[in-house]
């Protein structure tokens, strides 16, 4: 994970990848082994997730959950902060603002372990929210695929679904949804409906 040598100090580490690759699980490993090491550990995560465990929980595809605190923005997490935590770990990141740069840098100046799991991409394939910028500053940044329901190779797109069907690409950014409205899919397969002039056009 981090090349195989040892990070002293605070560092920040960013778990991205599409939806079902496995970002909420791996966050989940990480926050148990420092629970092991007798670290103290601080859960976030954005109140717009309330899939499965509702919002006092990070929880994954397959329903296994940790306590988490629901924030709804990077000032929060610096206002509901324990001062004590020496591990700070924050689920679906794409969705809080621009500002969980600097909260997760000051963090990491003082010395604490930061791990923010999140989309680095939204439905239309682009840079999702703050995670591009967190994944420059991030001293190990892991990218996980997910398996592409169409033809069966490595997924790096979410395919938005709505009524069965490719979402256009003007629709909302943010729709929070599970297996009913999101697939996991490859470039090839990745669908993204684009009406320019009246025309109806693919990306």
């Amino acid at each position: 994970m981090n090349g195989g040598y040892q990070l002293t100090g605070g560092w920040i580490e960013v778990v991205a990848g599409v939806m079902f690759s496995g970002k909420s699980e791996e966050l989940m490993r990480r926050v148990r082994r420092a629970t092991i090491a007798r670290k103290r550990v601080q859960v976030f995560k954005s109140h717009l997730d309330d899939r499965y465990a509702g919002l006092m929980a990070v929880s994954s595809h397959d329903l296994r959950t940790v306590h988490a605190t629901p924030v709804d923005s990077s000032a929060q997490v610096m206002l509901r902060l324990d001062p004590m935590a020496q591990v700070i770990a924050i689920d679906e990141a794409q969705f809080l603002d621009a500002g969980i740069v600097q909260v997760a840098s000051a963090l990491a100046n003082r010395g604490r372990r930061v791990i923010l799991a999140g989309l680095d991409a939204d439905f239309r394939g682009e840079p999702f929210g703050p995670m591009p910028m967190l994944m420059a500053i991030a001293e190990v940044v892991d990218k996980l695929h997910a398996i592409c329901v169409m033809c069966g190779g490595p997924a790096s797109r979410t395919q938005r679904l709505i009524d069965g069907k490719p979402a256009p690409y003007d629709s909302p950014i943010i729709m929070v949804g599970a297996a009913d409205s999101y697939e996991a899919r490859c470039r090839a397969c990745h669908i993204v409906p684009r009406r320019d002039a009246g025309q109806h056009t693919l990306l």
